[in-house]
């Protein structure tokens, strides 16, 4: 009956796969410029198969027949909205955990508040912005939050702090609104911050409402000329893995909207296999222990 039942699984697995649609070139070309024109993702040739088992679940869930259909569904009414929203979920990656870069959150404490600290009280400005850019489902942003609740807060009691994580996927939002995780999420969160910040409940991580009320979040587009113009005034960002889906035109023009959006004297930080080399001159190169961080002076 085992035997059987696996067999039967089989069977079914490939009559599944050999009803799934195929992406043709000229399907491939038109999706690829669509999907660059609207955020600046590129899909090189060797990514084709990426992109059609991406979009295959979608195209199945609507009941459509080609990936043609498709565009155009997406395409309508001068953009449909609502599914480009599935789109953008469909060819990101969203795949973070707490206190993933910690070099990088070393930094932040040893090095960058206090410098910039020390910068705003020769203006009088009591607030210090930080831009979760590639927030992903939140958990960069409630890093941070709960390093300034912790560790920054106490020494600077007279500052302000305000987070906000944006990303393109409505889902990712949701989820880090939310403020609910898996373990998979915290597995390198200190057990300190674990028994301070959260609730812990079957197999389920919930983050305090402290933590929630520090940080905002939003949909945004990286790639977008007008909604990147009201991202102004940030002292410090942070943008990992997001700059390996582009182009080096793309590269270039979404280093330029972030070198807009901070300070004078702000700090970018970018993912660890990522470089600013051969894309922007504008930041001065810092060195920390273990990471970089790319100043705006």
């Amino acid at each position: 009956m085992i035997e059987q039942t696996a067999s039967s699984f089989r069977i079914n697995s490939i009559l599944d796969a050999s009803n799934d649609i195929k992406l043709s070139n000229e399907a491939f070309e038109k999706w690829r410029q669509y999907i660059y024109s609207n955020c600046g993702i590129y899909f090189q040739d060797n990514k084709k198969y990426l992109l059609e088992s991406r979009l295959q679940k979608r195209i199945k869930f609507l009941g459509l027949d080609s990936f043609e259909q498709y565009l155009f569904h997406v395409q309508k009414q001068n953009g449909n909205k609502d599914e480009q929203k599935y789109l953008y979920e469909a060819i990101t990656i969203n795949e973070t955990f707490f206190f993933r870069n910690q070099p990088q959150l070393e930094a932040l404490i040893s090095k960058v508040i206090p410098e910039l600290i020390a910068h705003k009280n020769k203006t009088g400005n009591k607030t210090i912005r930080i831009w979760s850019a590639a927030s992903s489902s939140g958990e960069e942003a409630y890093s941070v939050a709960m390093i300034i609740d912790d560790l920054i807060k106490p020494m600077y009691p007279g500052y302000n702090f305000e987070i906000i994580g944006t990303d393109l996927s409505q889902a990712v939002i949701n989820t880090a609104k939310s403020g609910l995780y898996k373990e998979y999420s915290v597995r390198q969160t200190p057990s300190y911050y674990l028994k301070k910040y959260f609730r812990i409940t079957d197999n389920s991580y919930q983050i305090s409402e402290k933590i929630l009320s520090m940080v905002k979040f939003k949909i945004l587009n990286l790639y977008d000329d007008l909604a990147m113009k009201a991202m102004i005034n940030y002292d410090i960002i942070f943008c990992a893995n997001v700059l390996i889906y582009f182009d080096m035109k793309s590269k270039i023009k979404v280093v330029s909207h972030l070198y807009n959006s901070l300070n004078q004297k702000g700090y970018l930080f970018i993912g660890y296999s990522e470089t600013l080399h051969g894309i922007s001159k504008a930041f001065q190169v810092i060195s920390f222990p273990k990471t970089i961080g790319y100043k705006k002076e």
